[in-house]
């Protein structure tokens, strides 16, 4: 009997089976009624606001996207090389740091 109690499929079993009941009893007690038409509107309050449509400004995406790539493979450099200390993770550093000097001038525009 305490083989069956032990088991996997048993187990699993009476999870389901707390699972469900909890959901029952959670949906027996719960608060009943209907929300309002102010409730279910698309803004909470039910004030109007005017449909706006958004604007996306790519190269400033486009600029910090190649910033999170050149940080995100100096840090992988540099962790990788520090086996070997010495010019190596100085010279990827200093790579990578011209490409970031680069990129400012496009940052700054508007």
């Amino acid at each position: 009997m305490q083989e069956i109690l032990l088991s996997i499929p048993f187990g699993l079993f009476i999870a389901v089976l707390l699972a469900a009941s909890l959901y029952w009893w959670g949906g027996r007690i719960s608060a009943k009624g209907r929300p309002s038409d102010a409730k279910i509107a698309s803004y909470a309050c039910g004030e109007e606001l005017p449909a706006e449509k958004l604007q996306v400004n790519l190269q400033r995406f486009f600029v910090y996207a190649v910033y999170f790539m050149i940080f995100d493979i100096l840090a992988f450099m540099l962790a990788t090389s520090l086996a070997s200390p010495g010019r190596l993770p100085a010279a990827y550093a200093l790579v990578l740091f011209l490409a970031i000097a680069m990129l400012l001038p496009l940052v700054r525009q508007k």
